[in-house]
């Protein structure tokens, strides 16, 4: 070989079959390379993913079906059950996966039993990103029933509850509502929505192949939703919603509310508000419907409250229970303004001032005591404060204190002008009158013990105030209306102008509130229709016959004797007759 050969032999370069055979044995070192690394980092730095993967594949949660509690009134009735549905969901991504948007036939379907537009339907499942989209909840089994025979795919069903009020719009304001997560948003649903509410038994099992579980990993116990028993009874409380209904239509007034009270123990028999709502179907329900108004809303009591200038004097001694008071010439210059009687009652007795609801008397009586001493029985009754029910936006009244009050704001305050009290709260100041002075919180949760009470007046007060407020419901008092056949019954009228800026306008709050029977007294009832819109605007036409009504049905449903020997007499004789 020559020199020149040996030198072209030296400088020649690798062929083109050699650097393919490079370029694969590098690659093929590097996919193992990879292949290490990988296996590497999933044996040593991160064990556990595979780990998991597998068991996402085998093992599941189950949880039991948890029912909010029941709410129920005294006598075990249901007010408010949780009713088995079903939610109708899909997956997008599975939708998609199985060219699920294809049967344009079978979405129309679905449409339409759900009542809802096919294309809103569509556009919630066109992202395959997604994986969990609601269609429509809380619907009826049969529905889903249909829904599952459609066999859409990536349309699932799932069993919820949903909340069924049995008593609708008659306690829809005392009982409220839930959303569609089953949370309580108004009324006793909300005040005890953790007492009602529970959480589901959790089991981590294994399944196999077919679904079933082949082994238990963990159990916990969830919390058992409790039910709740109110004071309120069903039948009373469907009497007076019918009663204050019935009212509020005939006298096109623009609502009207009533409480029922057991004197002895607090609690709430009734309490009820018209206009109302369905709680089972809310569409379309103006916020203001919704409104506890027996409890929200306050009003200037007016002659209602004007037996507590009797109570205060008397119980300051500065009168005594046969103290004639001169009311002449029927009007007096108080500051500088007038208190006036609709006419000149002359001298009058305690009983007569309370009868003829007499602005004369009830103010010279405020204004023959200390001022501390006649505000203060105003707490002292429970007219101002806390009623102690705890329903939900409970308002505790208005009443302005001042260090000094004149003496045309004395006088105002003792025939119900210059306070704001609510239903509810005037009802509690009436049943301490009628238990003998002892003033005691309202109660709206069924207890097996009274709550303790106070001693607000002495019983000879308030016996005797009781006895006077009789006269009223006389066939010659203003509020013979409230009379109720075979008991004898105490109450008081109260007809008070509603403020305006600037003073006082047309509307009318009509009160009646009272108590019964006078020999040993079990319930009071009190009746608010505000703003009467026909002829008749005096409470002794409009809000005591409502009282009349509802008192003789809650003393008959309670089994309470008759008291009224007169009356109770006079059906003997007729029986006797008839017998002959």
């Amino acid at each position: 070989m020559t020199g020149s050969a040996k030198r072209n032999k030296k400088v020649a370069k690798p062929t083109t079959v050699q650097w393919r055979f490079i370029t694969v044995l590098t690659l093929v070192c590097l996919v193992f390379v990879g292949l290490a690394v990988r296996a590497a980092y999933i044996q040593v730095i991160d064990p556990d993913m595979l780990v998991k993967k597998g068991d996402s594949r085998t093992e599941r949660v189950r949880q039991t079906r948890v029912h909010r509690g029941l709410i129920l009134d005294r006598n075990g009735e249901e007010l408010a059950v949780s009713v088995p549905v079903r939610a109708i969901w899909a997956d997008p991504k599975t939708i998609h996966e199985n060219n699920g948007l294809s049967s344009q036939k079978r979405w129309n379907a679905l449409a339409d039993v759900l009542g809802q537009d096919v294309d809103k339907i569509l556009n919630r499942v066109k992202d395959p990103k997604k994986r969990f989209v609601y269609i429509q909840r809380q619907v009826s089994p049969a529905m889903a029933d249909y829904v599952a025979e459609l066999k859409i795919p990536g349309v699932y069903l799932r069993d919820e509850s949903r909340r069924f009020y049995p008593a609708g719009e008659v306690s829809a304001h005392l009982i409220g509502f839930t959303d569609v997560d089953d949370k309580g948003l108004e009324g006793i649903e909300r005040i005890y929505n953790e007492v009602l509410s529970g959480t589901p038994d959790r089991r981590e099992v294994s399944i196999d192949a077919k679904g079933r579980s082949v082994e238990l990993h963990s159990e916990q116990s969830g919390k058992k939703p409790k039910n709740i028993q109110l004071t309120i009874d069903q039948r009373i409380q469907a009497l007076a919603y019918k009663e204050v209904k019935r009212a509020v239509s005939l006298l096109e007034a623009t609502s009207g509310s009533a409480v029922v009270a057991d004197v002895h123990t607090g609690e709430i028999l009734a309490l009820v508000n018209s206009p109302s709502f369905n709680p089972n179907n809310r569409q379309g329900v103006p916020a203001h419907r919704i409104r506890n108004r027996a409890v929200t809303d306050t009003f200037e009591p007016g002659s209602s409250v004007k037996p507590l200038a009797v109570v205060s004097a008397l119980e300051f001694g500065s009168v005594e229970l046969d103290t004639q008071i001169d009311t002449s010439p029927g009007w007096m210059r108080v500051g500088g303004a007038y208190v006036r009687d609709p006419r000149n009652y002359g001298v009058m007795d305690l009983t007569e001032i309370v009868k003829k609801s007499s602005n004369m008397g009830t103010s010279k009586l405020a204004f023959s005591i200390p001022r501390r001493q006649f505000l203060d029985i105003y707490y002292e009754v429970g007219l101002i404060g806390d009623t102690g029910s705890n329903l939900l936006g409970e308002s505790g009244g208005i009443f302005h204190e001042r260090s000094r009050w004149s003496d045309h704001e004395v006088a105002s305050l003792s025939f119900g002008y210059g306070i704001a009290v609510t239903t509810l709260q005037l009802a509690r100041m009436y049943a301490t009158l009628a238990n003998g002075g002892i003033r005691r919180p309202l109660s709206i949760i069924k207890s097996q013990q009274v709550p303790d009470g106070e001693r607000a007046l002495s019983s000879q007060t308030a016996n005797a105030v009781v006895e006077m407020m009789e006269q009223v419901v006389s066939d010659s008092g203003t509020g013979k209306k409230a009379q109720v056949p075979g008991y004898r019954v105490a109450g008081k009228t109260g007809t008070s102008r509603k403020a305006v800026p600037g003073g006082y306008g047309e509307e009318y709050v009509n009160i009646f509130a009272g108590l019964a029977p006078v020999s040993d007294p079990q319930v009071a009832v009190v009746i608010l229709i505000n703003e009467p819109g026909g002829d008749l605007y005096h409470s002794g036409d409009t809000a005591a016959p409502v009282f009349s009504r509802v008192m003789s049905g809650a003393l008959q449903m309670l089994n309470v004797p008759p008291d009224d020997k007169s009356v109770s007499s006079l059906a003997a004789i007729r029986g006797k007759r008839n017998d002959s």
